[in-house]
């Protein structure tokens, strides 16, 4: 029903990407899944430029293929062609009559929801009034992480009494100890961090801002970086320039100081000045800017401004055009990115617990957040079916601090309904055998399999292997013996090896909480002389250096130039590796496909910031065997 709604969310339209339309049009082609997956892998990345044959055979194609061309062809045609559309994560469409009369309204996927059919471009022209409302998942992981503080102990907080500017919290962040912290979790934030250094809220406004394609396109970050150092002089044209630059040491970072400087420096008016804004945000795809250059540079040298400083503002601006971050923003962004801090700081794990509870959402996956939580001194619990909740949750240490048990929810293949059923079943008293497990809680075979598996059964039937016997023989019992399964002799199972409990662990939850899988092969990685994550910092800048990891993400971000990111993990932390393009091309196999990856490089150390350059790139995924990894891959 649409009713008489007077707000709604406005649409995002998606628009097909390249693996996407590899997708599609595979599918209409009638290539199998088999092909698509291969083709989608050894196409990662690519941006519909002329594809090297190479890349075809790859994928165990044939590049004369008619089918491969044609689909090539279409593929290069549908990027950017809009595929689908989706509601916005929080544009609210707001009209004095009801929407209906003016838009066109369908229902969204999630019940009592409508959302308009166009998106922000199309309500601008139109003059349609859109309110942004933050929609974050962090918003969801911050009051979690509150209302388990409360649950634990009794302490409330809000957004409002966070205890403000912690030193502890800004140390924390200098640091670059920031992940799963909101905004400031990537690789190029925690790369920034120790060089900016916040100590204030302000800081954090800017830092959220200046790593943005804006900024990094319009040459602002290295000369700011410079300013805040003291390493270059900061000097301003004119009096009305320092007021609108003043507080970024010159620099423009955010899309307000923009106008400003066009109104102050060059003679807009404010219609003009919003004009240019909305250009610049279009110009990539419209164009436009072209009189907006003339007028500024005009203006700007009317008005006594050399010219090369008009040129160099318009050049910024073109940045800007790229992704500028309004200032309003990012301080609504850099009080999320504090009390995130904050929770990381002092309540690791109701902080940890909150973001499990919230996946996906970040850069990290679980084993990476839990990880973490364990190197910051949490103590981490298994899931247990006498003691987990469905959500992961708190419970007191041997000390008396918060300790993470992890939730069924955790259990990979295992319902909410069915976890809600264990919980409700255990109200009337701890679970002692599977037998009366599956009763009171109703669970089938295969969810008593997939508990098995993750060592959930382990406080009523022992090790995986005891337990997925127990469930094996877990069937009703015959009416006129009920008490025989209690007699029947435990046979006499080989306890499982570390190594297959690791395997199993990641297979059904994720992560593990035994040793990190390097430790298992760091004896058979040592011929290749790999050195550890926490060795790294006592090495010299420059240094050959050789590292090995499981491989978490990969980043292949549009301002790079085709330089790809990649986080390598040990038993010891992360391993940040820089790939320049070239070397991608050369190892684009190991690249693409290894779960286990070798690297041979150079050390780059700047002040906290280490970088392996890498070399060569070596893919020992055969020593994982079955084990699982999955790398989050971004662009």
């Amino acid at each position: 029903k649409y009713g008489r709604e007077r707000a709604a969310l406005a649409a995002t339209v998606i628009t097909y990407r390249p693996r996407s339309a590899l997708r599609d049009v595979g599918k209409v082609l009638g290539l199998s899944d088999l092909q698509i997956g291969r083709l989608s892998r050894s196409m990662q990345w690519w941006d519909g430029d002329k594809v090297d044959d190479s890349r075809i055979v790859e994928a165990g194609l044939s590049p004369d293929s008619p089918i491969i061309r044609r689909l090539l062809y279409l593929v290069r045609e549908l990027i950017g062609f809009p595929r689908h559309l989706s509601q916005h994560v929080g544009g609210f469409v707001i009209s004095d009559a009801p929407l209906y009369e003016l838009v066109p309204v369908e229902n969204a996927a999630m019940p009592e929801r409508t959302v308009i059919q166009w998106e922000k471009d199309d309500l601008e022209e139109l003059g349609l009034l859109k309110v942004d409302v933050l929609g974050l998942g962090m918003l969801t992981a911050i009051r979690r992480a509150f209302d388990l503080v409360r649950g634990f102990d009794g302490r409330k907080y809000t957004l409002a009494t966070v205890p403000a500017e912690d030193p502890l919290v800004y140390d924390m962040i200098c640091d670059g100890d920031t992940i799963g912290v909101f905004q400031i979790e990537s690789r190029a934030q925690m790369a920034m961090l120790p060089r900016l250094r916040p100590r204030c809220y302000y800081d954090l406004v800017i830092e959220v801002a200046i790593i943005r394609p804006g900024p990094i396109q319009g040459d602002m970050v290295h000369p700011y970086l410079r300013r805040r150092n003291g390493e270059e002089a900061v000097d301003y044209p004119s009096e009305e320039v320092k007021g609108v630059l003043q507080r970024t040491l010159g620099v423009p970072i955010f899309q307000e100081q923009v106008m400003q400087l066009a109104i102050v420096a060059a003679g807009f008016s404010a219609g003009e000045a919003d004009s240019l804004r909305r250009a610049m945000a279009a110009w990539k795809r419209r164009g436009g800017l072209g009189p907006f250059e003339d007028k500024l540079v005009t203006g700007m040298r009317e008005r006594g401004y050399d010219e090369e400083f008009a040129r160099q503002i318009f050049q910024q601006i073109l940045g800007f055009g790229e992704y500028g971050f309004p200032e309003s923003h990012s301080a609504s962004f850099a009080l999320l990115v504090y009390v995130s801090s904050w929770l990381k700081r002092h309540e690791p794990a109701a902080f940890t617990c909150a973001l499990l509870n919230s996946q996906p959402m970040g850069f990290y996956s679980a084993s990476q957040l839990v990880q973490d939580a364990q190197r910051h001194e949490v103590t981490v619990r298994p899931v247990d079916i006498n003691a987990s909740a469905w959500d992961c949750s708190l419970e007191p240490d041997d000390a008396g601090a918060p300790a993470l048990r992890l939730g069924l929810r955790m259990v990979k293949g295992l319902s909410e309904d069915a976890g809600a059923r264990i919980v409700a079943a255990r109200t009337d008293g701890l679970f002692a055998e599977v037998q009366q497990l599956r009763e009171r809680a109703g669970l089938d075979r295969r969810e008593l399999g997939v508990l098995a598996s993750a060592g959930a059964l382990k406080p009523i039937s022992g090790d995986r292997h005891r337990a997925r016997w127990a469930v094996a023989g877990a069937e009703k019992p015959m009416a006129l013996f009920p008490d025989m399964t209690r007699y029947e002799p435990m046979p006499l199972l080989r306890r499982p090896t570390e190594g297959q409990n690791i395997v199993s662990d990641y297979r059904t939850t994720g992560l593990t909480l035994e040793r990190h899988p390097m430790c298992l092969l760091r004896r058979h990685l040592d011929r290749y002389a790999y050195v550890r994550a926490d060795a790294l910092s006592s090495l010299d800048d420059g240094a050959g250096v050789n590292v090995a990891g499981l491989v978490i993400t990969k980043q292949r971000p549009g301002t790079a130039s085709g330089v790809i990111f990649v986080t390598l993990e040990d038993e010891s932390g992360q391993v940040n590796v820089i790939v320049w393009k070239q070397v991608a091309e050369k190892y684009r196999a190991a690249l693409l496909n290894a779960r286990l990856l070798g690297v041979v490089g150079e050390l780059q150390i700047e002040g906290q910031v280490i970088h392996v350059i890498a070399r060569q790139l070596f893919d020992h995924s055969t020593l994982l065997g079955d084990l699982t990894v999955v790398s989050r891959d971004f662009r």
